[in-house]
Formats: C-alpha cells, structure tokens, sequence
C-alpha cells in the first residue's frame, strides 16, 4: 500500500481572480489517478486524517465526543485505495478568498479544470461528503464538467432553496432552532462591529421581528435579531422573511433537469435532521431523470465519523464509474431500505414504493385509531364529540399537552415503508398555533387496568418507540393540489398563501410525516401523538444524534380542538407494504 503525500492550502483560481484553497492527499507512487472531491462551507481543515483518527474508534455518534461536520470522508482509506483525496472549502469559507454568495456560479467547474490539469488526476473526478459536504455536489453536477463521472451526496440536502432551505429545514414552516443554535456558535454573543444600517423596507420589517413575541422568548434568536444579522445574516433575514421564495420550486426543477451523471444518495434517520437530510435525500431521487441513480434509507442514528462504516459502498460506486471496474453496483435493485423493527434490509425499484397500499386510520373519541370510520359491529362515528387540549407557553410550563391515539394490538404484522400524512379537522382560538404529530410503535401490554366494571383503561407504562414526526404551522395550511400526492400535501410556504386562522373555525390541515420503514408486529399498537409544542430533547451535545432541537411555538395559551366525525373524518395515511412477494432480492452486499 503506497504512502500519501499531502499539500495543505494549495490555491486554485477562479474565473474572477479568487482563489479557493484545497488540501490534496494523493498516493506516493509515479502515476494519475481518479480523483475524490469533497467541499463545503465547514472548516476543511477539521476534515485532516490526523483529526478524524480520533473519533474513529470508540466514539458512537450519542457521545458529547462525536463531531458531526467531520464529513469529507476517510481520506487514508481513499488514497490507499488508488485515489486522490482534495478536500476543499466554498468562497469565502474559512481560508478561501471572496464572500459567500458573491460570485462563484461557476467555481465548482473551475476547479475540476485546475484538477485536470494536474500531473496526478487522470481527468476522472467523483464527489462524495455528507450534510454541507452534499449540497455542494448537487450544483457541481448541474454544472456538467465532463470529468465529474459521479457523485456520492449522503444526508442530501440543498434542493430547495440552498444547503438550509426553508422548506427542508423548517417543515411545514415552523421554524427550527437548531441552525439557530450552530449560527449562535459563531456569533457568540459578542457585537464586534456596529450593527449595519438596513434599507428603510427591511428596516420596518426588522422593527416588527424585534416586537414579535414569539421570537423574544427564543433569547439565543433575539440577540441575532438585535445585532441585525452582522454575524449570521441568512439566520437573520429567516427571521425576518419566514417564507419560502416564490422561485425556488422552478429552480430546483432546473437543477434536477441539468444533472446527468449517475448518482448515489442517501440518509441516516433521525434527531436533529429529520426533515433536512431524511427527505432532502427522498426529494433529489425522485426528482432525478438520470438513468443511473440509487437511494439508501438506513438505520436510526448518525454514523460514527468519518462515516467510515459507508466506505465500502462509496468504493463500489467509484471503482466502477471512475476506474471501469464491475463492482455488480448495478445489478442490484436501485432502492434500500432498513426496516426497523424487522431490522434487516428490503429491497425495491423506485421510492416511494410502487407496491404501496394507502390505508386510511380514523380518529375516534377515546383515544382510538382504526382503520375503519367504525369501532365495531353498529358503532359509528357520526355523531363523536371533539377531543381538546390547552397547551401554555414554555414561559410558563414545561409541560407538553397532548391528545394521543392509539390502535387495538394489531393481529397481524404490518409493515410500513413510505411518506406518510394526517388529514386533521380542528379549530384553534388563537390566530396560529404549531401541529406536531408524532408516530410510534408501542409494544405489547405488561399490564391491563380497569376503572369500572366493563370499562377498559390503556395501561400507562406500555413501552414505545417514536418512529417519525410531521409539522405543519396552522397559517401555513394552504397546499399546491397539482403537486401533492399520496402521503406528501404539498404546502406553497410562500408569503401570499399565508392563511391566519380565524378563532373558533374548524378547518382542515394536510400534515405531512416523514417517511418511515417500520414493522408494526403483531401484538403492537400504532400511537398518533397530538401537540403543539416541543423543547429540546436529548442529553448530550446541540450537535449530536440524541439532540432534538425545539421548534418556535406560540407565545399565547392556545386552546386546541380536533374534530373526528363523518363530516370531519380525520385519519392518519399509512402506506402498507405486502409482507411477501414484494422485495427484490439481491446480495448482502455493504449490507
């Protein structure tokens, strides 16, 4: 196995005169080789083989030691394996010249040109790197270098609207705190400079965003309102314009129509990224035309870094479109999935499943789900009442309120596999308020309570597993139905389709879920949580797994009610798998 020579902060120029700076690790052997770049907006300089050898071994992502921007990839196992290594940092990141955002539509391809040109590239190229380390690939390949063969965007995310659009990064548009908190790091606090002076129409909507009292319980987001964006201005000015661009659709549609190579996406499920990475990456496959593209859905939980557990696989994908070597990557069907509860993987030819069977679960009074608009033989739910919870502000509980709805324990196995949606009648007495649905699989009883004769109780210390979560801000409800589809409503998040709720008006709201891979087993319940308020969760650090950063909820005391009858048939959309001769095989391969 040959050395590696490495070349820290070569410059490389720009069409416009700016240089971006790469490190370059390539094997020490006479030769060209195919090239692996990796690039974002993070600090490449974290991204050293000496810095990543210390989270390699014995740090599991929940630990307060397990750094998640370490995601350009194991530089030591790539050189070993015959290729160059350039990991690289956007305009104006870290050591490069410029500013983000100005200029530098076309840095990506200018660097392929400067690799080419080089006496160790053989003018093959391929792009791998998770979270920022994948947004970058998306536009790159839009570019159409010929040398770029092949990318490898794991925790995909940038479609809409950027490495943090709004869509992906705050879904239903209620916003997420935990970019927040990652620009918060930055800031620190700290005003080094006089506040800018903002132009008169942003300066009223400013006035108006430091007068929100929704924002000035978020202390960490009013200190980023007052110093007006100096330090984090695409916090900033989410803040100010919670919406998405009315233009950002078409330009995703754009970019998918641009990108031609084969390529391989994926996600890791869970905490902090569950709507950017889990369905960034969802949003690209089915929206890519190339004839060559794969998806991976893997088990809950961030890999250890660099995500070295993954290597085999980005290695096939490689050797075959970068050294012609038939790795059999193709011959394997293009979908993979893991199903928990089941816990091995399934197989399948397109995402979401073409084999999906819709299954409709209603609401009913007493906390029940089922998938009849009845209960039993002569029991309908014409004439149920609506159930009800009042939820205060976390300035003065902690106490999350909730409805919760939940199954009989299932006959039979039931595998879930796909987007999911909740179609939910209710009525607010405010003007807004948050949804947030929460779906779980809660295993069989350990205990059966009765409070009076011929009345059963649910036990209390059943224990579950939260699989998913959707969100939908109530003002937000308005959705596109050319664009929706089953298990996916499709909200215009733009500002002219904002809706203020009028108090006490029952209305309909299509919820969407993030998909799932679950088997319900028999004995299992399926439980539907109702609330409108989350805080964070999870004991290690803001930038692990277990973190679950809070949403911004309502400042007032907001009585909620959900409607569950013939009129206002609510009901939770499963997509049901057929448990047999529905999965293609194949190999265990980098299973």
């Amino acid at each position: 196995m040959p050395g590696m020579i490495k070349e820290y902060d070569v410059p490389v120029p720009m069409r416009d005169g700016v240089h971006l700076k790469v490190d370059v690790y390539r094997p020490d052997a006479p030769g060209r080789y195919p090239v692996i770049y990796s690039c974002s907006m993070h600090n490449k300089d974290l991204q050293r083989p000496e810095v990543a050898e210390n989270l390699r071994v014995g740090q599991p992502p929940w630990s307060t030691m397990w750094y998640g921007i370490i995601e350009a990839g194991d530089t030591k196992r790539f050189v070993a394996n015959g290729y160059v290594h350039v990991i690289g940092q956007v305009r104006g990141g870290h050591k490069s010249e410029g500013r983000p955002g100005q200029g530098g539509e076309w840095d990506e391809y200018d660097t392929f040109e400067w690799m080419c040109a080089q006496p160790w590239c053989d003018g093959n190229i391929g792009m791998v790197g998770l979270s920022g380390f994948s947004a970058i690939q998306w536009k790159a390949a839009a570019q159409q270098h010929p040398a770029l063969k092949a990318i490898f965007p794991m925790d995909a995310t940038g479609l809409y609207g950027g490495e943090i659009g709004f869509r992906e990064a705050h879904p239903g548009g209620v916003i997420n705190t935990f970019f927040y908190h990652l620009g918060l790091n930055n800031s620190m606090h700290m005003t080094l400079d006089t506040p800018p002076e903002l132009p008169p129409e942003v300066e009223e909507v400013w006035r108006a965003a430091m007068a929100n009292p929704d924002y000035m319980m978020h202390v960490h987001l009013y200190n980023i309102l007052t110093l007006k964006g100096q330090r984090d201005p695409a916090l900033f000015y989410t803040l100010l314009f919670p919406y998405e661009p009315p233009d950002v659709v078409a330009k995703a549609e754009q970019l998918l129509a641009r990108i031609k190579i084969p390529v391989y996406t994926g996600a890791f499920e869970g905490a902090y990224t569950y709507k950017v990475h889990w369905q960034g990456a969802q949003h690209y496959f089915e929206g890519l035309r190339t004839p060559h593209k794969k998806l991976i859905l893997t088990p809950p939980a961030h890999s250890e870094r660099p995500f070295h557990d993954w290597h085999d696989e980005i290695l096939r994908w490689f050797d075959y479109w970068l050294k012609g070597i038939d790795t059999g990557v193709l011959e394997e069907p293009p979908v993979k999935y893991w199903v928990m509860g089941e816990n091995k993987w399934r197989y399948a030819a397109d995402w979401p499943l073409p084999e999906t069977v819709w299954t409709p679960f209603y609401l009913h009074s007493w906390e029940k789900l089922s998938p009849q608009g009845h209960l039993a033989e002569g029991e309908t739910f014409v004439n149920e009442p609506p159930d009800a919870f009042v939820q205060m502000p976390p300035t003065q509980t902690n106490r999350i309120e909730r409805l919760r709805y939940m199954t009989d324990p299932l006959p039979d196995d039931l595998l879930v596999a796909g987007p999911i949606s909740l179609t939910l009648y209710a009525s607010i007495d405010q003007d807004d308020t948050n949804w947030i649905v929460i779906l779980k699989d809660v295993g069989p009883d350990v205990s059966v309570r009765t409070a009076r004769p011929g009345e059963r109780e649910l036990p209390a210390n059943l224990p579950e597993r939260e699989l998913t979560r959707g969100w939908l801000k109530a003002s937000y409800r308005a959705v596109d139905p050319e664009r929706s589809k089953p298990g996916r409503p499709w909200h215009y998040l733009t500002k002219d389709t904002v809706q203020p709720v009028v108090p006490g008006e029952i209305n309909e709201y299509q919820i969407e879920i993030l998909s799932t891979c679950n088997l319900f087993k028999a004995g299992h319940r399926i439980c539907l949580d109702i609330t409108s308020l989350d805080l964070a969760e999870g004991v290690a650090g803001e930038t692990a797994v277990e973190y679950i950063a809070p949403h911004i909820c309502s400042s007032k005391t907001v009585l909620h009610k959900v409607y569950h009858n013939a009129r206002y048939p609510s009901h939770l959309l499963l997509p049901v798998m057929p448990l047999t001769g529905t999965t293609a095989k194949t190999p265990e391969k980098g299973a």
